[in-house]
């Protein structure tokens, strides 16, 4: 993983998770600063020992991590970190949920966000189950907790996952989407070693079925 850093101020999703994991791990951000100055493992550490997660599969916010803690450097950007301020707060937010993701069958965490039509992000990871049809996806689990903090409409979504490939909504997952989500509504799909891929739902789901065949 390369060294980059990101020197802008974070979005307030991901400064709140690193508070959560300050906490957790029961150290000051002082004392949490001053060791990551010498000590790269320290990051390491606080990010697997907490998301059950490996380093290598948190590449940005691992970083992020650092530029919050760390005096800012005059570097590039990490080639595959999102660039404008709801989007990195979306990654923020998968990313943090994806490490809470229940999936000892496959071992594949998937995380998913979701910008409301009230304006809050809405997070949700995959939740696996030994009867294997019974389990939920990363997708709904957002739309759930959307539904359940009063948000109605997806304005955007973004989904993370391991490794390069795009992570894409699956076909019944799409379907869910498509209830809560106008056409032209984006959908980023991130295998966060690779390149985001950035589609609308239309694009994802052509010739679809939704709520104005019913009459709604």
């Amino acid at each position: 993983m390369g060294a980059s850093r990101q020197s802008g101020e974070l979005s307030q999703t991901l400064l709140a998770w690193i508070r959560a994991e300050l906490e957790l791990s029961g150290k000051s951000q002082a004392g949490l600063a001053a060791a990551l100055g010498q000590d790269r493992s320290m990051v390491t550490k606080l990010l697997a020992g907490h998301r059950g997660l490996k380093l290598d599969e948190l590449p940005i916010i691992a970083e992020y991590l650092e530029a919050e803690l760390s005096p800012p450097k005059m570097t590039k950007l990490h080639p595959n970190m999102p660039k404008n301020e709801n989007d990195k707060a979306l990654f923020a937010a998968a990313e943090a949920v994806r490490g809470k993701a229940y999936a000892p069958y496959s071992n594949f965490h998937v995380g998913a966000a979701i910008l409301a039509d009230d304006g809050k992000i809405y997070a949700g990871c995959n939740i696996e189950n030994a009867s294997y049809p019974v389990g939920n996806c990363a997708e709904p689990s957002a739309i759930a907790a959307m539904i359940a903090g009063g948000g109605k409409r997806i304005q955007r979504i973004y989904v993370t996952g391991p490794g390069v490939t795009p992570v894409t909504p699956c076909g019944a997952c799409r379907q869910r989407i498509r209830e809560f989500a106008d056409l032209d509504v984006e959908v980023i799909s991130h295998g966060v070693h690779g390149t985001p891929l950035v589609q609308t739902l239309e694009q994802l789901l052509p010739h679809s079925f939704g709520p104005e065949f019913l009459g709604r």
